[in-house]
């Protein structure tokens, strides 16, 4: 995330859970701001977390070469911390800024979900066509519906508006 201008700096203490003490010098108050958004929305900060020379945790070198901060980050939720192999900036990237590129090395271990395509199919209850009598009465609903498509079918001079309008009666 960048344009916070957020340095979280190497002082952890109360944000152990999203944050590591690796990052670079010291944390300022949007770097604080920084760490509460994401105490708040459960991620970690990634650039705090592995150990590298300062060359590679420098995210910005001012004009002069005097100034180095690191205020561009990479987050990713909690859940997904374990993911991360390690998180780096690239100093040769062209991106047209005065910033270095932060890059996440990340291991992703996805599970398989198969599926047919399909819904889930509905089961009907049959037990109560043992029963002559519900039998007879579904068969005779059954027929009609059938009827009414039928008719709709053979119907001449029809339009396609008014075909729709009886299928859907037929079927509700």
């Amino acid at each position: 995330m960048g344009d916070f201008n957020a340095k979280v700096g190497t002082d952890n203490t109360g944000y152990e859970d999203i944050m590591g003490r690796r990052g670079l010098s010291e944390r300022n108050e949007n770097g604080e701001r920084f760490a509460n958004l994401c105490a708040f929305n459960k991620l970690v900060i990634g650039g705090t977390i592995f150990p590298h020379k300062r060359i590679h945790k420098t995210t910005w070198t001012s004009p002069d070469h005097t100034t180095q901060n690191q205020i561009d980050h990479i987050c990713i939720n909690k859940t997904f911390r374990r993911t991360i192999e390690d998180v780096r900036i690239k100093r040769g990237a062209d991106i047209a800024s005065d910033h270095h590129l932060p890059v996440a090395k990340m291991k992703l271990k996805l599970k398989k979900h198969w599926t047919m395509g399909r819904t889930i199919s509905q089961k009907f209850n049959t037990a109560f066509l043992q029963d002559t009598n519900k039998l007879n009465k579904f068969k005779i609903v059954l027929s009609n519906k059938f009827q009414a498509f039928h008719d709709l079918l053979n119907g001449e001079g029809t339009t396609v508006e008014s075909n729709w309008k009886g299928i859907k009666e037929a079927i509700t």
